[in-house]
């Protein structure tokens, strides 16, 4: 029975397959009754309705997704009978379209699940123009059309606020393996900074640092968001308390592996005829491997076996006990950052140990979580206006889009086509928010309703009895939202097939073939037309703001770190929040340079490659930032680091005034003075004897505030080639 159990349970675990089943027996659902009633058309509406609430679908406690599955409803209801009440009336359809599409997008300035909602409207209302092109013209059956339209929607929201009344605690349990994957990711590409080999490209393991890292971010936010829905009205919750102190673990875990205590490169070349180093990168790919496993183990309830990572570092302890006996002067200054290090291990060794059995954690920090929903209808439209500006992506998405729509229902009148309005459902899947995405998914979708259209062929060829092809539609349907989000090709030709299958039950399928293909075809090039030319935003032209939020929130965590120096260690909701938004804004700058990449040359000049040096300059300070918060404890009045405040506070001031600088487009002067200026005052408040030194004393205020202070500088300089008027 283990045997035959044990491949069920690892298939329960994956992200898409309680997704997957769902859509499943919606599908199902809808053909059994279709067939049932006799009516095969039904499959149509019905299956069409399935799709968009399945695309509006939100992650949510059951209440919470009752509640949104109720505006879905109401939202795609108005939707399908204005687009019924307008059809016979072309110009105000066309200004009813332009409009619902600018403000449906604006609403997705409030938060995601509003995007995801108002996104699923626009693609219900596309459904609904699709229902009755298909019928032929508005009369009194496609009122009833449209009602099978809300039915298949309906049925769908049905099942999917029953599963997560029945299965509340899955999607939890997969965000958190997710988190502690990725944590395990980036542990093991940080291991290879410690890799003791000269000539290595260190900046481009930076940069895939940095991005593993974005990824981090995003599955911190992702697993926040999650907790904080289902928390609810459930804080005493003891299942839900574990899954929170998870999370905190991970928080943890996350600011341990990202700091830095020393440049790596001059350890490498301090000791590169030893093996300490190369025990570093050992247990910090041990360390990786067990959070991978960790991540495993959360998600099939097995033991959690991190023996490795253990003697990893016993042996990393070895190695350096052997340094200290061999006591050579040279050695002497750089010990005591590398007993941090070892510490710092250690530390997270046991935080990995804790996150298995997270009920022995510490129960006393404050577990208040950040809401970022809106509090009122006060705050919505307080959002939604602070983004009526042309400066604005979402305003620029929502104009871009709206007047794409329109240029497509513009030649759907002129031409006439066949099938016409999937060209504008084209152009509403392929236009992104920018150029990088919307290019990545025209091509791919072209090449999937290429390969889907094949293969429909195929199938309504093979298979011409009509069960079959109801089979085929609905594993066609099953395997579209499988795949939608990382496999865009295949998805897109399973909806194709879906499309041909599904079509072919009440008419000819045959003849859906071209004009699917022209519609695509027509659709794609509208959608890489309206992003190229109508406010097209190029990330270059935003990339110095960016920059210049990276430093304000590093500097803002900077200051949440000084308080607590001297006011005492508080993993409260104020510095879990500044160590968030400096991490999101580090993610949020690289995410940006990677579409930067993906943009012509001609639009991102040398800005990508000024960008990237800024990011592992950004990053690298965001590490020694995190090595002086894991360090951080109430300064008593006897230590000799309270001296060391004010050089803290000067460089935060250095870091705010260059952000200021940098949103404003001015040339800052060179820091290097007064850089120097700080280190000296570091210097001077290194009271350490050489008998200290000699017995290890490591101060970490100190030597992390001296390699802050030595990225002030650089920062600069980078943060100058960003605005230099040879780009403008």
């Amino acid at each position: 029975m283990p045997t035959f159990s044990l491949p069920l349970r690892r298939l329960w675990t994956l992200d898409k397959f309680a997704y997957s089943l769902r859509v499943f027996l919606a599908f199902s659902g809808a053909l059994l009754f279709s067939a049932y009633s006799g009516n095969i058309a039904l499959v149509i509406p019905l299956f069409l309705g399935i799709i968009a609430c399945a695309l509006s679908e939100t992650d949510d406690s059951w209440q919470g997704r009752l509640q949104a599955l109720s505006v879905t409803l109401l939202c795609f209801t108005l939707a399908s009978f204005v687009v019924q009440w307008l059809f016979p009336w072309p110009w105000l359809f066309a200004v009813g379209l332009a409009v619902s599409t600018f403000t449906l997008i604006m609403l997705g300035a409030i938060g995601q699940r509003y995007a995801t909602i108002a996104s699923g409207t626009l693609i219900l209302s596309i459904y609904s123009m699709i229902n009755i092109e298909q019928h032929g013209g508005v009369d009194h059956e496609v009122s009833v059309r449209q009602l099978q339209l809300i039915a298949g929607a309906a049925w769908y929201g049905l099942i999917s606020v029953l599963w997560c009344a029945l299965f509340s605690r899955q999607p939890l349990k997969q965000s958190m393996a997710r988190l502690y994957k990725a944590l395990g990711e980036f542990l093991i590409l940080k291991s290879a900074l410690f890799e003791p080999v000269r000539g290595v490209d260190v900046e481009a393991r930076r940069v895939a640092l940095a991005r593993q890292n974005g990824k981090v971010v995003d599955a911190l936010n992702q697993a926040k968001e999650m907790i904080f829905r289902r928390l609810e009205g459930q804080r005493g919750n003891r299942k839900l308390n574990r899954y929170l102190r998870i999370y905190f673990i991970a928080q943890d875990i996350h600011e341990r592996a990202s700091s830095t205590h020393y440049p790596y490169s001059a350890l490498t070349e301090a000791f590169f005829h030893h093996d300490v180093l190369f025990r570093c990168q050992r247990l910090l790919d041990q360390q990786g491997r067990a959070c991978r496993q960790l991540a495993k183990s959360l998600l099939l309830n097995r033991p959690f076996d991190h023996r490795q990572s253990e003697e990893a570092l016993a042996d990393l302890r070895a190695s350096i006990d052997n340094l200290s006996e061999r006591g050579k002067p040279e050695w002497r200054p750089l010990m005591r950052p590398l007993n941090a290090l070892a510490d710092n291990l250690a530390t997270l060794e046991g935080q990995i140990a804790s996150a298995h059995n997270p009920d022995m954690a510490d129960d006393r920090r404050d577990s208040t979580l950040f809401d970022r929903s809106p509090s009122s209808l006060k705050e919505a439209w307080s959002r939604v206006r602070l983004n009526l500006t042309l400066g604005s992506p979402t305003f620029r998405h929502a104009i871009r889009l709206s007047s794409a729509l329109l240029v497509g229902y513009g030649l759907l009148q002129w031409l006439d086509p066949e099938q016409g309005f999937w060209i504008l459902l084209t152009t509403l899947f392929v236009c992104r928010p920018n150029f990088a995405t919307t290019r990545r998914f025209l091509s791919q979708r072209i090449m999937g309703t290429v390969l889907g259209l094949v293969v429909g062929w195929a199938s309504i060829s093979l298979f011409p009895q009509p069960s079959v092809q109801s089979m085929i539609a609905v594993a066609a349907g099953v395997t579209f939202f499988a795949n939608r989000e990382k496999h865009y090709i295949i998805a897109t030709a399973s909806i194709t097939l879906l499309v041909l299958c599904s079509f072919n039950q009440v008419g000819d399928g045959f003849n859906l073939i071209w004009p699917r293909l022209f519609d695509t075809l027509l659709g794609s090039l509208i959608a890489g037309l309206a992003v190229f030319f109508i406010f097209p935003d190029w990330q270059g032209r935003r990339l110095y703001r960016e920059a210049a939020k990276v430093l304000t929130s590093h500097r803002r965590y900077l200051d949440e770190i000084v308080r607590q120096y001297q006011e005492g260690k508080q993993d409260g909701l104020a510095y879990r929040l500044a160590r968030r938004n400096a991490h999101n804004a580090d993610a949020a700058l690289s995410t940006l340079l990677t579409n930067m990449l993906h943009e012509p040359g001609h639009y991102r000049k040398q800005d990508a490659d000024d960008g990237l040096r800024f990011l592992v300059l950004s990053n690298t300070l965001l590490s020694h930032l995190s090595a002086l918060g894991a360090h951080r404890h109430q300064l008593t009045e006897d230590e000799g680091d309270t001296a060391l405040v004010p050089v803290a506070k000067r460089m935060s001031e250095m870091l705010e005034h260059l952000a200021e600088q940098l949103d404003k487009r001015q040339l800052t002067e060179a820091l290097t003075e007064q850089a120097n200026e700080l280190l000296a005052q570091l210097d001077e408040q290194d009271g350490a004897t050489a008998d200290e030194q000699a017995m290890v004393v490591y101060r970490p205020i100190q030597s992390q505030l001296r390699l802050i202070g030595e990225q002030l500088a650089p920062l600069g300089e980078a943060a100058n080639r960003l605005i230099s008027p040879a780009k403008g």
